[in-house]
């Protein structure tokens, strides 16, 4: 298993959206979250930023990060997210959520 922490901005107007939309989150896009091996799923706010954390169990993240990004829900899902999103200037090439360095963890 290997934990990920992820950031993003949030747009202030979009605020109480996007947290609506998370409330009651489609279940064809949870199931794709499941599928491809992701448990322990959650979205933190403060001050204009999203943090995420989960918790990856399978062997070939990228696989299945593609298999994610393949699903037209997911898609129809991400393509309402984004546009509520501000992604942080220091993010990799690549990236829309930025990835974090684990650097502490305790169970």
């Amino acid at each position: 298993m290997k934990r990920y922490g992820q950031l993003i901005g949030l747009k202030s107007e979009f605020h109480d959206l996007y947290c609506k939309y998370h409330s009651s989150s489609w279940p064809e896009v949870a199931a794709m979250i499941s599928d491809c091996n992701i448990s322990n799923y959650s979205i933190f706010y403060i001050n204009g930023l999203l943090f995420a954390y989960f918790e990856y169990m399978g062997s070939d993240f990228s696989a299945d990060m593609e298999k994610m990004a393949a699903d037209p829900k997911t898609q129809e899902w991400w393509d309402i997210m984004k546009p509520m999103q501000n992604p942080v200037e220091y993010r990799q090439d690549g990236e829309w959520w930025a990835n974090m360095e684990e650097v502490f963890h305790q169970d």
